[in-house]
């Protein structure tokens, strides 16, 4: 705009003195307004034939911008102007994204080292993990069995930490196959029986004879945690855990029913949330890092399968899981 309004001072400038100069001429008045007029004619028809140029091309950069899913195409995509403000804004732009994707490279670099130490770091306490289970089978007694609770713990934690750190690359990591959902169950209660059978848990387990399309080692850290849950927040008294399944029209479902201790109506929504615990999770002696049903949520969405919670308190709760029967089909395209 500035140098807009500089232009068009010089042309009357120029005007003004060409005026001045035939003045003594005793020229025709007409011719006079004429030359002074036709600066600001021509600035006229400058100024909006620049606006509607800048007008169409900012138009089809706005319409570029929102046809994209990815915004930060944009550079690939945007059109050279033939103005000079939209040359510099090209520069600066494709300028930015450089500086943006070098950042990017550098934070991705970060988190992939980052993740080779956890792994790595994981691997290394897992062994001392089951040299300390192998010694608490050999000398079973009331003290090994509270010391098998705790460590069973750790190694939960582990697989929780494991299995954080990987869930932002799933796609890499799954393989997606025909999997029994009995034989996953199966699994699971193997790995908590300790805990079962200390808390004297009742299971019971029907309607599992089905197949769903997932990939068995990580749904079966989903229904893992799931259980966990459920033993955690069972009451004192009369523990029970249900678990089956439910086939569809285009699903299949599997149920994991407890008669725990509840959700307060107030927290159901939240529970999916990271890092929350609601009441039950500042119960004395359940305490909870608020990061096993979040990874759950995480995860069922990596792998096209849902996950719903409903819950009564003080009379159980009840997860779902969905595996929706086309779920192969969506990960073959």
């Amino acid at each position: 705009m500035k140098s807009k309004l500089v232009y068009l001072s010089i042309l009357i400038i120029i005007a003004l003195s060409i005026i001045v100069i035939l003045l003594p001429y005793n020229i025709n008045p007409l011719i006079i307004i004429y030359i002074f007029l036709m600066p600001v004619i021509s600035y006229l028809i400058y100024a909006i034939t620049d606006n509607k140029i800048r007008k169409n091309y900012y138009a089809k950069v706005k319409a570029i911008l929102d046809d994209l899913d990815e915004k930060y195409l944009l550079t690939e995509l945007l059109p050279n102007g033939t103005f000079e403000d939209a040359k510099i804004l090209k520069e600066i732009l494709i300028d930015t994204n450089k500086s943006m994707i070098e950042n990017v490279n550098k934070y991705k670099f970060e988190m992939a080292d980052y993740k080779e130490y956890i792994e790595m770091w994981i691997h290394e306490i897992k062994l001392p993990v089951a040299t300390t289970k192998l010694i608490i089978e050999n000398n079973r007694n009331e003290t090994t069995n509270s010391i098998e609770e705790e460590t069973n713990k750790i190694e939960d934690y582990i697989e929780q930490v494991l299995y954080y750190a990987r869930s932002s690359s799933v796609e890499k990591d799954y393989l997606i196959d025909k999997t029994s959902l009995k034989d996953i169950v199966n699994a699971v209660i193997r790995k908590n029986k300790t805990q079962i059978v200390y808390n004297n848990i009742e299971i019971n387990l029907h309607d599992l004879n089905m197949h769903v399309y997932t990939d068995s080692k990580w749904c079966m850290f989903i229904i893992n945690q799931i259980v966990q849950n459920s033993i955690k927040y069972l009451k004192d008294d009369n523990k029970q855990i249900e678990i089956y399944g439910e086939e569809a029209k285009e699903s299949t479902s599997l149920y994991i029913r407890d008669n725990g201790i509840g959700i307060d109506a107030k927290d159901i929504e939240k529970v999916f949330e990271k890092g929350f615990t609601g009441a039950n999770g500042r119960i004395i002696g359940k305490k909870s890092t608020g990061i096993g049903l979040y990874l759950c949520k995480k995860l069922c969405k990596k792998l096209g399968i849902s996950i719903a919670l409903k819950s009564n308190l003080n009379e159980g709760t009840i997860v779902k899981v969905t595996f929706p029967i086309n779920s192969y089909n969506s990960f073959r395209k």
